[in-house]
């Protein structure tokens, strides 16, 4: 059965295998999360199951937010997240992190820490000037954007300076090294996106389904 959890990254550390090599990994507190909602294709024209994670006050949810809960008989929710898993899933189902166990291949998407306003060196790694002979002080400016007779513009799409990071990233097969259901972690091989405490979804890789 196909499985996702949402989590929140709580920093990197390292762990031993039998044969004593050291393992960089991700602790990401995983669930519980409760299943809030079946999309199914004869109401909603698709497959989807719909995850909450973390409880919220109901103060802090508007009227509607708060029906949807009432509605599927769940506990009030602060995020929501809807995967495309098939399997026997039903309203009310706690998915906690001892759904995934070691060797499991996973997918882990997050928001990649901001940089905010980067050159075109720091942003998409393009080299410099020369340093020398009356070069500067434009060492590590774009230099051409475009051709000035034809076509006269600079085409859509051209890696300039500009805001970066802070976007969606999805790091893809990810070996799950170990889980613990008492504490609700799993540790993964490797690094994912986003900052402690940022918010991670955690899927079943789909190159290895």
């Amino acid at each position: 059965m196909q499985k996702a959890i949402i989590g929140k990254k709580v920093g990197m550390t390292q762990i031993f295998d039998e044969a004593g090599r050291v393992i960089p990994v991700t602790i990401i507190q995983a669930g519980p999360c409760t299943v809030t909602q079946i999309r199914t294709p004869e109401r909603d024209g698709y497959t989807a199951v719909q995850l909450g994670f973390e409880d919220v006050a109901e103060r802090k949810l508007t009227k509607s937010e708060r029906g949807h809960f009432e509605k599927a008989g769940v506990p009030l929710k602060k995020y929501l997240k809807e995967f495309d898993l098939e399997g026997e899933y039903k309203t009310g189902d706690v998915i906690e992190a001892a759904a995934f166990e070691a060797g499991d291949r996973v997918d882990v998407t997050g928001v990649s820490k901001g940089k905010g306003y980067a050159g075109v060196i720091k942003r998409h790694g393009y080299g410099r000037k020369a340093m020398s002979h009356g070069g500067g002080p434009v060492h590590r400016h774009l230099g051409s954007t475009g051709s000035g007779s034809d076509p006269s513009r600079v085409f859509p799409g051209k890696k300039m300076a500009g805001h970066m990071g802070s976007e969606q990233v999805t790091v893809l097969n990810l070996d799950v090294v170990k889980t613990d259901a008492e504490l609700g972690i799993i540790a993964v091989r490797g690094a994912v996106p986003g900052p402690r405490g940022g918010l991670v979804y955690i899927r079943n890789s789909v190159k290895n389904a």
